[in-house]
């Protein structure tokens, strides 16, 4: 069993003293430190602390978590969470009056708050909407606006119709795509996909006075292909 380095992982990884979690758990300080080093805690602690750091008693117990990379640890933790019910992404969408999912438009006002706003359907709800009867009807689209010139002969001010990309695996060397990640926001660039690998994604602009540059895929929270731009 994991069990003692878990707790001892998943305290760090919240930046949380052995005081501070002992306190919320109702133990001592002492006996936290002896369930971090090798004591194994009664069944009623270990599955407050299953409720307190949000995983289930079984990874806790059988899951070597500091061997994981971010990355995976990720996406074993949202499973988890999944199975669980809880903190279940779902796409925030709008349709029309016929149950037919809108386009939504997001603006360069809007792409300021698109970060904090975009799982929550009342924040996509107020977005101006719209449908194209020509684009696939199976697939998910949204509008976002350019800001600058990193993507140049791209202009400032167009309107880029994207489609929802959902598996991140897929994403193919040398297209555009909308990526929004916690550091910055919406970018529109051209990717390379190096998750399986160093589970990041380079990157570039086609404008050569911007510089590449990497996300984790661990700081990727949505990825839109580029489809085709209105002007």
């Amino acid at each position: 069993m994991y069990l003692n380095a878990n707790i001892k992982f998943l305290r760090k990884q919240k930046s949380l003293t052995q005081e501070t979690l002992a306190n919320a758990l109702g133990i001592s300080r002492s006996k936290l430190a002896g369930y971090e080093l090798n004591i194994n805690p009664p069944l009623e602690i270990i599955l407050e602390m299953a409720d307190y750091f949000g995983v289930s008693v079984d990874i806790l117990l059988r899951k070597d978590l500091g061997a994981l990379s971010e990355y995976k640890l990720r996406q074993l933790l949202e499973t988890d969470q999944f199975l669980r019910g809880r903190n279940l992404r779902i796409l925030s969408t709008t349709v029309d009056a016929e149950g037919k999912e809108l386009i939504e438009v997001v603006s360069q006002k809007a792409k300021a708050s698109y970060l904090a706003g975009f799982s929550d359907p009342d924040f996509i709800e107020e977005l101006p909407r719209f449908s194209l009867p020509f684009l696939p009807q199976d697939k998910k689209h949204r509008v976002f606006q350019v800001d600058g010139d990193s993507m140049l002969p791209v202009p400032e001010g167009a309107w880029l119709v994207c489609e929802y990309v959902d598996d991140w695996f897929s994403i193919k060397d040398g297209e555009k795509y909308v990526i929004v990640t916690e550091q910055d926001g919406v970018t529109f660039k051209i990717a390379y996909n190096q998750i399986r690998e160093k589970e990041r994604i380079l990157l570039c602009s086609s404008n050569p006075i911007y510089k590449p540059f990497y996300v984790l895929i661990a700081d990727v929270r949505e990825v839109w292909r580029y489809r085709l731009m209105m002007v």
